[in-house]
């Protein structure tokens, strides 16, 4: 991992000789641009990933001035977990997993809040893919705000000029779904010559173009949408750029009116974006940035079905078909065992579900015990302990079950 990182840097000074003009924006200079290249370092992940803002350009999402109170009743969450086979205090586990930060919700109630490495309540951290399951929840409200008329729209309704392109008749359905049909690998090697890579040097660290750029004027179809699930950050992207289109609006101001300020969100947020100020759009499928409390303010949302005190935020529909797979979708990922909603995981054999991110983030919804886990972590390596976490997140709830 440590060499493909490097290889990472290097590319990044091969990009800054051709993307950065005689005057380059604060954010394009190389110093910045082998910054964000050497973001995912293991030694030093755990403290970009609380630092975003320092990294990237971006954009706020503001934060209300009502805030939702969480009250606090510190309780007994267990003592008792397994790491690789290995039988480990809560502590040791944290440590074992890269953990940043920690959030136990029970029955609306703060019974744990731990931060670690530096950490603390105003750290805005980056959710990585979790902010799929964000987005979702945007394209929900725009749909019950007939700004999109119908999941069964295509793209080309809300983008006309992409025309004749690869995603212009896949359905919003089918984006919600990852069932785009689109040729696209998520292979995490970052150093590579995967098109991940490709679009997140050229993207993310060079400034170069757009995610949504590479998907109008790059994507070519492999399978027949509806088909085929495959997991896919480009198909977010896409979802992202129509919620623009539909809403007429940045996607950090439409989550501001309709989700941080009704919910009661007690902290600005904000999205990296994937370009300089001027042009940079946010990054709706792995750059959403908020503190720990606000995480789980969320998943509380939608644990309460979409509500918040008396204000339905998210449609309650929508909040139900997002989280329950359908059958063709039941486990798209036997290992873990994984289901897929709409951009958010459901956990086959029970009835909880998860935003999932890189690098082990987590909102963990639990409806059957009424609890909300948030787990912000930075490992070595961008996968993996997916099923020690989903195991760590179950006896949680089930020890606060029985006490």
């Amino acid at each position: 991992m440590k060499s493909k990182l490097a290889c990472s840097v290097g590319l990044a000074l091969s990009i800054s000789s051709t993307a950065i003009a005689a005057e380059p924006s604060r954010w394009e200079t190389p110093t910045m641009i082998n910054g964000r290249a050497a973001m995912l370092m293991p030694e030093l992940n755990y403290l970009t990933f609380q630092h975003m803002y320092q990294l990237f350009a971006t954009r706020p999402v503001a934060a209300g001035d009502a805030k939702r109170e969480l009250p606090r009743e510190e309780r007994d969450i267990g003592d008792s977990f397994v790491f690789e086979g290995k039988e480990q205090g809560l502590e040791a586990f944290l440590e074992s997993t890269g953990t940043n930060a920690l959030l136990v919700i029970k029955d609306g109630k703060i019974v744990k809040e731990i931060y670690r490495n530096a950490s603390g309540e105003r750290t805005r951290f980056m959710s990585f893919s979790m902010a799929k399951s964000m987005l979702a929840t945007m394209i929900g409200i725009a749909v019950s705000e007939g700004k999109i008329k119908s999941v069964d729209d295509k793209v080309v309704d809300y983008l006309p000029d992409w025309k004749g392109t690869a995603y212009a008749d896949v359905t919003i359905l089918n984006l919600l779904r990852m069932r785009s049909g689109i040729d696209w690998k998520e292979i995490y090697e970052f150093g590579s010559e995967t098109q991940l890579t490709k679009v997140h040097d050229n993207s993310l660290v060079g400034y170069k173009y757009r995610w949504c750029d590479y998907a109008r004027n790059e994507a070519k179809p492999l399978n027949e949408q509806g088909s085929t699930f495959n997991y896919s950050t480009l198909d977010t992207s896409v979802l992202g750029c129509i919620l623009e289109a539909a809403t007429g609006m940045k996607g950090a101001d439409y989550m501001s009116e309709k989700i941080w300020k009704p919910a009661g969100m007690e902290a600005q947020a904000f999205y990296v974006l994937d370009g300089s100020d001027a042009v940079g759009r946010e990054f709706y499928g792995a750059g959403f940035n908020a503190t720990l409390r606000d995480y789980g303010r969320f998943g509380l949302m939608m644990l309460e079905n979409g509500k918040v005190g008396e204000t339905q935020v998210v449609p309650r529909d929508w909040v139900e078909a997002s989280t329950i797979a359908p059958a063709d979708s039941a486990v798209v990922d036997p290992e873990v065992g994984y289901g897929y909603g709409y951009q958010w995981w459901t956990i086959s054999g029970s009835d909880a579900y998860s935003a999932v991110g890189l690098y082990n983030q987590f909102t963990y919804v639990d409806r059957s015990n009424n609890v909300v886990i948030v787990k912000l972590a930075a490992p070595a390596s961008p996968l993996g302990y997916e099923r020690e976490n989903l195991d760590f997140f179950k006896r949680i709830s089930e020890t606060l079950a029985k006490n």
